[in-house]
């Protein structure tokens, strides 16, 4: 089984709110593989709104995306996108 992890910079202006987290949850629901997402010691399912919002992360924070499964590749490539866009508002 593939293990795919990346470090990326959250683009956000105003950080992981609810709108970049629900985003973020739908892209990784799009996979079959198991995704974390991690700030500093704090580690979640990339798949839980909740789990992503406790997070609390502002513009500019370092977060580490981890996928495993048969999908993991393109799964971290697609949240990375998503972390690195800056959201219209």
């Amino acid at each position: 089984m593939s293990v795919i992890e990346k470090d990326v910079i959250l683009r956000n202006s105003r950080g992981l709110h609810a709108r970049p987290a629900a985003l973020i949850v739908k892209t990784a629901r799009m996979f079959k593989a198991e995704i974390a997402i991690s700030k500093e010691s704090d580690t979640v399912n990339g798949k839980s709104i909740m789990g992503v919002l406790m997070l609390a992360a502002p513009s500019g924070t370092l977060l580490n995306i981890r996928a495993e499964g048969e999908d993991a590749e393109e799964a971290v490539s697609e949240l990375t996108k998503v972390i690195e866009m800056e959201m219209e508002y």
